[in-house]
């Protein structure tokens, strides 16, 4: 009985993988023009901080601005951005819309050779290490180093981008854009980035999603094959755990990040397994019942 369910755990996967290539979500061409002229906007943004007030232009009035509310707030914001909350975010639609999932994991690869790449050959400082402690607000740890550009700027980018890029409605699209852009803000927030990061880290990362259409549209086996979707599931599975083990030095986002993987694990727990079981046992109680 356990070699059946295992095959029949893999043909009810294959189908649902199949199904879920069937179904392109993203015909929209709204949702391209839209995503780009974000990544347009953002990138002017920077540059234009840049030019007019230098490299740490519009920090002191954005982080001052922000202490008009609280602390818990721009600490759960900022989880919006990391990628350990990306990836058990995308718990919830990896089976259901498997083309989705693989754009992501798609446009996370293009999105992290971006930041990981520019980081350590720009090696900018950080806020905390150029400005004199107390005058400014800082929320967590104060890193210091490989400020250029806002990695949470670039993750948030990439996740939202990929939704907005996939989201019929309109109203849906802002609304992600938005949640982009106050991942980004956070940042500013809490101290640990200047704006300019946080534009080009945004501009960054949904270029990178606006890309990672394309890298999975010529790259289609990534959303049917069983075994690269299990193991990026299970890379999803693994981040979840370590970000509700650790947490990410956010003491007030601690919680609401906990609540979030355990539905997200739950969801997967029932999409991958609870409920394909409870097929097959449906089927072979039909069909013992059709044998006698």
């Amino acid at each position: 009985m356990a070699e059946g369910l295992l095959g029949f755990l893999g043909r009810d996967l294959k189908t649902a993988l199949q199904r879920g290539l069937e179904v392109d979500p993203s015909t929209n061409p709204d949702a391209a023009r839209e995503l780009l002229l974000a990544v347009l906007a953002l990138a002017l943004l920077a540059l234009g901080l840049f030019l007019m007030g230098g490299y740490h232009a519009g920090f002191g009035t954005v982080n001052a601005w922000s202490r008009d509310y609280p602390s818990w707030l721009w600490q759960n914001l900022t989880l919006l951005g990391d990628e350990h909350l990306a990836f058990a975010l995308a718990l919830f639609f990896a089976r259901r819309h498997p083309r989705v999932f693989w754009v992501l994991i798609c446009a996370a690869l293009v999105g992290a050779a971006y930041a990981r790449g520019l980081k350590p050959l720009v090696d900018a400082l950080r806020p905390p290490a150029v400005l004199e402690s107390g005058s400014f607000q800082l929320i967590g740890p104060g890193h210091r180093h490989h400020s250029f550009p806002s990695g949470h700027g670039v993750t948030a980018g990439v996740f939202f981008g990929v939704l907005i890029y996939h989201a019929r409605r309109g109203k849906w699209r802002l609304l992600f854009l938005l949640l982009a852009l106050l991942a980004g803000l956070s940042r500013v927030a809490l101290g640990v980035h200047w704006p300019v990061d946080v534009a080009a880290g945004l501009a960054g990362g949904l270029l990178a999603a606006w890309l990672g259409v394309g890298l999975a549209r010529r790259l289609p086996w990534g959303i049917t094959d069983t075994s690269i979707h299990l193991a990026m599931v299970t890379l999803a599975v693994i981040m979840a755990v370590a970000l509700a083990l650790a947490g990410r030095g956010y003491p007030d986002a601690l919680w609401p990040g906990r609540v979030v993987v355990g539905l997200a694990l739950l969801s997967a727990l029932l999409s991958y397994l609870v409920l394909p079981v409870m097929r097959y046992v449906r089927e072979r109680w039909r069909g013992d019942g059709a044998g006698g």
